[in-house]
């Protein structure tokens, strides 16, 4: 696997893909690599001849408040595991190589209405940064495919969103959330959790897995549902930043008319923010 870290080096190795016809597969990420990662890098491999995955700690889409300091940096457990998983090369470029001239004057990109809710609403900013520095990564890398996964469904919906609307000649691949065996989505920042902690954590799927069986069961009261969702996990533990039982497209507030809906839930143990969601 090769490691790359300039851009000039970045985009020789693209174009020597290119000039053999190859398809070429990219998968963004911000280390600290488990095997919902590695996941997305085994479905790039059905869909392409080659795959490149970046790692970058995106400065960004983290809030004055939030775990940018913090966040596990693991490089080199990352790039054993995308060695074994048959990634082609990893781009690993710094925060002054993306945004040379600073945050405070960087060029942005914004998708309205998708990110104004949810995580949108309750971490200001975040979605902005998610988009520039897909965006970035996309001009640098020219992939033909991207795969993200589903546990951020809002991010994906963003994504393919702004794809559309700039018409980025980039196809996106969903992929399903994977899960440990008692059902809480792996995520990097579940390394953050007390062993008490991790033994609560699965009570937010269940909650989700409950709702799910209540509105396939008739119960129309989407809003009585949520708080007796939030009040569940509180008597569990958690604390709450949203459960919305919201419209699989468009991410607003669903009603009982709603076809396909999609629960989507925020909530902290502790320090540590935990996010899911299901489909319905």
């Amino acid at each position: 696997m090769l490691m790359i870290q300039d851009t000039a080096q970045l985009r020789a190795l693209i174009r020597q893909w290119r000039q053999a016809g190859e398809r070429i597969a990219f998968v963004p990420t911000m280390g600290n690599l488990h095997q919902g990662h590695l996941q997305l890098v085994d479905t790039a491999k059905q869909h392409a001849d080659r795959v490149i995955v970046s790692i970058f700690v995106n400065p960004m889409q983290f809030g004055a408040n939030e775990d940018l300091d913090k966040y596990p940096r693991t490089l080199d457990q990352d790039c054993q595991g995308l060695t074994e998983h048959g990634a082609d090369a990893v781009f690993t470029p710094t925060p002054a190589m993306i945004y040379p001239r600073g945050l405070d004057v960087q060029t942005f990109v914004e998708v309205p209405l998708l990110g104004d809710y949810h995580c949108g609403a309750s971490r200001a900013g975040h979605f902005r940064g998610v988009s520039t520095i897909v965006t970035k990564l996309f001009n640098l890398v020219q992939p033909d495919i991207a795969c993200f996964g589903q546990k951020d469904y809002q991010q994906l919906a963003i994504i393919r969103q702004m794809v559309a609307d700039l018409s980025m000649p980039i196809e996106i691949i969903g992929v399903p959330t994977i899960r440990a065996e008692d059902g809480l989505a792996l995520s990097s920042r579940n390394g953050y959790l007390t062993a008490e902690q991790r033994a609560t954590a699965p009570a937010l799927y269940r909650t989700l897995q409950w709702m799910k069986q209540q509105l396939n069961q008739g119960f129309s009261d989407l809003r009585a549902l949520e708080q007796q969702a939030k009040e569940q996990l509180a008597a569990a533990g958690f604390k709450a930043d949203y459960i919305n039982i919201s419209n699989r497209q468009t991410l607003v507030p669903a009603t009982d008319k709603t076809a396909a809906v999609v629960i989507l839930a925020a909530a902290a143990l502790g320090n540590t923010r935990l996010i899911d969601n299901i489909e319905v």
